[in-house]
């Protein structure tokens, strides 16, 4: 026992974090990635300019996002029955945490996009690159730090997001804080549950840091 809870329930809520924090980041950076590749193309003077699809592409980002988490959660609880069969628990919470993680990360692989050089779209176009060859063979790889350093980002920011799953049933190092620190006023559990993550988060900080400088 650590201040009051079995290690084995303290595992199991890391192994929760980790379980909703790597599957949500991977069915985010699904969704993301062509989101991100549409704005970057179809904006204003861009390789497909194209303002209809860049305002609705952009206008229903602008929207998810713009909606607070907890919120998010409460508001798409019938849409998570329908897909996971339940509202509650670290599988139901992969939807909301997908929805919440998405448009953030198409946003910030878009800002990564646009540091690219425009003389390398040019020299890619004088070549008669098509428009997939100028994204996928010249663009992302010149914008690869950029885009992982943005993926970083968002992780950490999902790893927040993971931690106010636990308040309506996610499970995880929240759920942990909440039910056996916060609500049995276990000070020194939530102190310990506040350590984890920031582990977390110094160990995604450095991973990503470490990955965007490869070549």
């Amino acid at each position: 026992m650590i201040f009051g809870v079995s290690i084995q329930k303290i595992w199991l809520s890391v192994g929760q974090t980790v379980y909703m924090v790597a599957l949500s980041l991977l069915f985010g950076l699904i969704i993301a990635f062509p989101l991100a590749l549409i704005l970057f193309a179809t904006r204003k003077g861009g390789i497909k300019q194209n303002s209809l699809v860049y305002n609705v592409a952009g206008t229903l980002i602008n929207i998810i996002r713009s909606v607070p988490f907890i919120i998010l959660i409460v508001y798409i609880m019938p849409l998570t029955k329908v897909i996971v069969g339940t509202r509650v628990g670290s599988t139901a919470a992969l939807v909301p945490l997908t929805f919440f993680i998405a448009p953030y990360l198409a946003r910030l692989i878009e800002n990564a996009l646009l540091d690219v050089d425009p003389g390398i779209i040019e020299a890619a176009q004088s070549m008669g690159a098509t428009t997939l060859q100028t994204l996928f063979k010249f663009v992302l790889p010149e914008s690869k730090g950029g885009i992982i350093l943005g993926i970083t980002t968002g992780t950490v920011g999902l790893l927040g997001a993971t931690a106010m799953a636990g308040a309506v049933g996610g499970g995880g190092v929240g759920d942990l804080a909440l039910t056996y620190g916060y609500q049995r006023f276990n000070t020194p559990l939530m102190t310990s549950t506040v350590v984890i993550l920031i582990v977390f988060v110094q160990i995604i900080q450095l991973i990503g840091t470490w990955a965007s400088r490869r070549k």
